[in-house]
């Protein structure tokens, strides 16, 4: 589901609207699922990636798209002075360089606390957090959106705005 909601949709030949929502019967049947199958997979997904509409006729991704046509609506709110961000060792020194950069996604992910931040971190090796400072760069004009499920996402985390003097602390 992440795949077409998020990525392409035009695997399963799914149509998503300028808002990255989906009708939920179309997705229903070409995913060969049933609506309690859907709405269990919106409920209990641990990281809650997906949202119904208020009469759950549509669906869709609250974040990660790498459609660059889908717009989510966020609004530009402060951030909490501290957000972090999970990586591995191997990227440290490119993000040293460049900073967070989006890739291939609309934002960059950040998290509101370390564990989340574990969690995203770990998924690629032994987890690196990051520490940003997002109340920081609020104030110097960067624009913040929190995502339906709790993602912070920005378009940009320039270098100096990230403490790397506590990088070493990898989860086991």
């Amino acid at each position: 589901m992440s795949l077409v909601l998020r990525h392409r949709p035009e695997k399963i030949g799914l149509k998503l609207d300028e808002n990255g929502w989906a009708d939920v019967q179309e997705l229903i049947s070409k995913m060969r699922i049933n609506f309690k199958e859907l709405e269990y997979v919106v409920e209990n997904n641990d990281k809650k990636r997906f949202s119904f509409n208020d009469d759950k006729t549509k669906i869709r991704a609250n974040q990660g798209h790498s459609l660059k046509n889908v717009d989510l609506e966020l609004k530009n709110i402060q951030p909490p002075n501290f957000l972090f961000h999970g990586t591995v060792g191997k990227f440290i020194s490119a993000i040293k360089d460049t900073g967070l950069l989006k890739m291939n996604r609309q934002h960059v992910h950040l998290s509101k606390d370390r564990e989340t931040a574990i969690k995203v971190g770990s998924r690629r090796g032994k987890a690196i957090i990051l520490s940003v400072r997002a109340g920081e760069m609020y104030k110097k004009g960067f624009e913040f959106y929190c995502s339906e499920n709790g993602v912070w996402l920005t378009d940009h985390v320039p270098s100096e705005y990230i403490d790397f003097r506590n990088f070493k602390n990898k989860i086991k």
